[in-house]
């Protein structure tokens, strides 16, 4: 479990040969201890794909019963670094070039 695995997982995300969101999903409940609760994989999605716009400021609001810092939002910065999600962010930004 790990980076490795995360890198591996992203690289296909970037190839096309895995959608984000199954990935992520992938990515929270089995490469991650402990695993995170699936309300999270649209949350991540979101961080990822506005950080890959370049958006890292951009507040995602958070599933009911989930806070950050007391808040219901997060900034994308924060959710792709507290779940591990740079390789996805690399992914989303260098996949379009791969085709």
């Amino acid at each position: 479990m790990g980076s490795m695995n995360a890198a591996a997982m992203a690289e296909a995300v970037g190839e096309g040969q895995v959608a984000l969101r199954p990935a992520l999903h992938w990515h929270l409940t089995a490469n991650i201890f402990p695993p995170v609760p699936v309300s999270m994989v649209d949350v991540c999605a979101a961080a990822v794909e506005a950080a890959a716009e370049g958006d890292w400021a951009l507040d995602i609001e958070l599933p009911d019963g989930v806070t950050y810092r007391g808040a219901t939002t997060a900034p994308a910065t924060a959710i792709v670094d507290n779940y591990h999600l740079g390789f996805f962010v690399e992914a989303e930004v260098f996949g379009d070039e791969q085709s």
